[in-house]
């Protein structure tokens, strides 16, 4: 027998009353839109670049846990409206159903960056560091670290969310949509979990980012767009049926934290900048024009990850450059001297180089 909270107490036409706003739908729109777009510059800057340095494993596992628990809590809340589908057309349906269409979207996108943060992880990075004194020579096999620490955060993450997703999905069933105080209750703790996760995410990137000094792989096109849009992305959610001050909390607190790191990578951005040091692996870098003579020796072709660009090479790079262009004029002045003798009798014996 099929369970009868879920199939036999749906809501009927008298029930699902659409409520149309102008206003409100445009704003919805552009902030579905603008949410897509805006995480676009972070996946190209790590695709790009190869490299998904700069990143705090932790912050990545606070903000896909956050996104799971937010996702969750709005699609129990705004069940009766779901299930409405069934009864009004396909545009109010697709209207009434935009909040959660936006922290779908919201949770889609910033998993893809853990994901390619997985992907593009350096390689250099993912073995323990060689020391003469323990390796003699021989080198390190185990995985570091980092890496480790990475693959967990991972496996959290997937743990973290099947258990939220069979829980939510059991009382869904078994038990009925947000009118019953069982999921009305598990929906607020959810809810809660993501205002707490939330909370404290943007924080270990802020002291990662304060440390390294640098901004790394983080995008400030992407920061400079979603501060200002999660202000707006939280009046949107306040003004949605079926929503508390639980759904949108967590993207008021992210908004807040993410314009402090926003400030903190603007600041090393100009600092490096001021200093002729690469903005991803904050390494000193002395750009080489192809047609400066030796331009060829030191410089790198490609992309390296966590490394100089094209066209760039560090300092060490460039002294050893320059050693060696001074060292092959000594020898060629030497040698010309040496002819200039010979040619005029000057002289019983050759130069001693």
């Amino acid at each position: 027998m099929l369970p009868h909270s879920l199939f036999d107490d749906l809501p009927d036409d008298s029930q699902c009353t659409i409520e149309h706003n102008n206003a409100q739908l445009a704003l919805s729109i552009f902030l579905a839109f603008g949410l897509l777009v805006s995480y676009l510059p972070q996946h190209y800057r790590i695709i790009a670049n190869k490299t998904s340095q700069g990143f705090s494993p932790y912050f990545l596992l606070l903000g896909v846990t956050s996104s799971t628990c937010s996702l969750l809590n709005i699609i129990l809340l705004s069940w009766r409206v779901i299930t409405c589908c069934k009864s009004v057309g396909t545009s109010a349906c697709t209207e009434n159903l935009l909040g959660v269409l936006q922290i779908g979207i919201q949770f889609v996108m910033f998993t893809l960056v853990f994901i390619l943060f997985l992907l593009y992880f350096p390689a250099e990075l993912k073995l323990e560091p060689y020391i003469p004194a323990i390796h003699h020579g021989i080198p390190p096999t185990n995985a570091s670290w980092e890496w480790r620490l990475s693959l967990m955060v991972a496996a959290t993450c997937l743990v973290h969310f099947v258990i939220c997703v069979a829980i939510s999905g059991y009382l869904l069933v078994f038990v009925g949509g947000p009118e019953h105080p069982t999921t009305y209750w598990w929906a607020g703790l959810l809810g809660l979990q993501s205002m707490l996760l939330a909370s404290f995410q943007y924080i270990p990137q802020i002291i990662y980012t304060w440390r390294s000094k640098h901004v790394g792989a983080l995008s400030i096109p992407m920061m400079l767009v979603q501060t200002p849009g999660a202000f707006l992305f939280v009046l949107s959610l306040a003004l949605r049926e079926g929503t508390n001050w639980t759904t949108w909390i967590t993207y008021f607190v992210a908004g807040c934290l993410q314009g402090s790191l926003l400030i903190l990578c603007l600041t090393f951005h100009f600092h490096a900048k001021r200093l002729g040091l690469d903005d991803l692996s904050g390494v000193k870098v002395i750009v080489v024009s192809e047609g400066q003579p030796g331009s060829g020796m030191g410089v790198r072709r490609g992309t390296k990850r966590g490394g100089p660009r094209k066209g760039h090479t560090t300092d060490s790079t460039n002294v050893e450059e320059s050693d060696g262009s001074e060292t092959a004029t000594e020898r060629t002045a030497l040698l010309s001297s040496e002819r200039s003798i010979n040619a005029n009798g000057e002289g019983g014996s050759r130069p001693t180089r």
